[in-house]
């Protein structure tokens, strides 16, 4: 006799063995609390980018706010979803606004979100609309008064970052747009089986910018500083062509870097789709 779905539970393939388990699921249907978890150590750096060069990643329905480019990795630790274990992303963001049929909202658009972890790429590509890949992302270093990070994928370092002389500070240590932030915007893009080149799936999705237990245990300030490493087609053969945009995007000024230490945050479960 074949399964049937059951009301109310989340799925995602494999199907076959009943409602699948992750950050939003756990077992028996629980939920994570996610109030002192995880422990998150993050390192920002941001610059005032070229506004046509933004504007070419944004699609249909969005639209630039400002300039200002903020590259983040972030190394998670004490996840209870995962059992106590973490895992690194690195994403850059730029504020933009998008305007619907009946939605508007304002925040940092994110253009890719890498992950060292197969489970929440999956979870939070299919579930969520992040837009998530898969890199190597080595713990940060820290020495002398600064905070370095790297990302590479099978053996090809392709982003170097940093931040030197911190300082500490209250505040975030991002740099703020002049617009309320609802929340971080995403594109959600699925292709359609069989008919190559059409979408499944294909709708603008917002993080709410509330809720959660996301709190600050200490943050610092410095002088930050990116570096992109052009790729070819044989170093970076899915990636190589996202690297490259990122290594063509114009530093015209370096306006903030920061390393921000927190705990907590939410199951995202709010997640909302934009019309």
């Amino acid at each position: 006799m074949a399964y049937t779905f059951q009301p109310g539970k989340m799925y995602r393939m494999p199907t076959h063995f009943g409602p699948s388990l992750g950050p939003r699921q756990g077992p028996d249907g629980r939920t994570f609390e996610c109030k002192d978890d995880p422990k998150t150590t993050s390192i920002s750096v941001s610059f005032e980018s070229n506004p046509d060069q933004l504007s070419a990643m944004l699609p249909e329905g969005f639209e630039l706010d400002e300039p200002i480019v903020t590259v983040t990795a972030a190394y998670m630790k004490e996840i209870e979803w995962l059992a106590g274990r973490g895992y690194a992303t690195l994403g850059l963001t730029f504020p933009a606004t998008f305007k619907g049929k009946e939605d508007t909202a304002h925040g940092p658009f994110l253009t890719v979100l890498w992950e060292n972890l197969t489970d929440p790429i999956i979870t939070g590509r299919e579930d969520i609309g992040f837009s998530k890949i898969y890199c190597e992302l080595p713990e940060p270093r820290f020495c002398q008064g600064g905070g370095y990070a790297s990302a590479s994928w099978l053996g090809f370092n392709f982003m170097d970052l940093g931040v030197e002389n911190l300082t500490e500070k209250t505040g975030d240590g991002a740099p703020a747009s002049g617009k309320k932030v609802d929340g971080m915007l995403h594109y959600k893009y699925m292709p359609k089986t069989q008919e190559w080149g059409t979408e499944d799936v294909c709708y603008a999705v917002m993080t709410p910018a509330t809720g959660g237990h996301r709190k600050v245990v200490e943050q610092f300030t410095g002088d930050g500083q990116i570096e992109w490493h052009r790729a070819r087609w044989e170093d970076l053969p899915t990636q190589y062509n996202i690297i490259n945009t990122f290594a063509d995007l114009e530093i015209r000024k370096y306006v903030g870097g920061s390393v921000v230490r927190t705990v907590g945050a939410k199951d995202l479960s709010d997640q909302t789709i934009l019309r």
